[in-house]
């Protein structure tokens, strides 16, 4: 654990990652409850798992879980919702000359390389969990939801990378539906073990956007 500072007389004491103590338990009490469910669907199934059955492998009351989540399908998906945080970080980051099809692939590419937080595919159990999501109702809405969420601020990021009004420049949308529904097809692939269950996830996901790429270059030379 790293050694608590102090930024000023009464302050709370922090991390090198800027997270006082309180910041930090409740972060570790999320991943603790994420983990307990993802751990409990895997091992059970999902209709058999209850939300007091993940307080309580997580040892936390029912009461902390509802704090944290609204179901046990948005605790074990949680991973997904802040991996859309770190896609969306990344392109805020793009050069600002960058296309903005350019600059999501690029920011997917810097998220599944980053060193310091390993992408879902560094992860054990997660390919599991996200080969379930085709298969339970419940498990699919939630995903959709985070997916839904992610891509509302991406488009707002394109948006303002491009100087726009995205509800009046179809743009926006139109480049992050194109790019994120790449990342999501690769995504469901690579969980099925559709291209050889031991399948590079990165390389998947680059091969995905160069079809993308050769397709839109072949329909424009028909259009034109």
């Amino acid at each position: 654990m790293n050694k608590a500072t102090e930024s000023g007389p009464g302050a709370p004491a922090t991390d090198r990652g800027g997270e006082d103590r309180r910041q930090r338990k409740a972060r570790q009490t999320r991943e603790a409850l994420a983990d307990a469910a993802i751990d409990l669907i895997l091992e059970h199934g999902l209709a058999a798992v209850t939300v007091e059955a993940v307080a309580e492998r997580a040892d936390v009351t029912r009461r902390t879980f509802s704090r944290h989540f609204g179901s046990k399908e948005a605790a074990a998906l949680d991973f997904t919702r802040a991996d859309g945080d770190r896609i969306n970080a990344a392109l805020r980051t793009r050069p600002a000359d960058e296309p903005p099809l350019a600059a999501y692939r690029a920011a997917v590419r810097d998220w599944l390389t980053d060193p310091k937080t390993p992408g879902l595919h560094r992860r054990a159990r997660t390919r599991a969990l996200l080969a379930l999501v085709d298969t339970e109702p419940a498990l699919f809405a939630a995903y959709e939801r985070v997916r839904v969420d992610a891509q509302d601020e991406s488009v707002r990021i394109i948006a303002d990378r491009l100087g726009t009004d995205p509800v009046r420049d179809q743009r926006p949308a139109v480049v992050v539906g194109a790019a994120a529904g790449v990342l999501t097809a690769a995504l469901r692939s690579w969980a099925r073990g559709t291209h050889g269950h031991d399948a590079d996830l990165t390389a998947h996901v680059e091969r995905a956007y160069a079809v993308l790429t050769q397709e839109a270059a072949l329909a424009a030379s028909h259009i034109a």
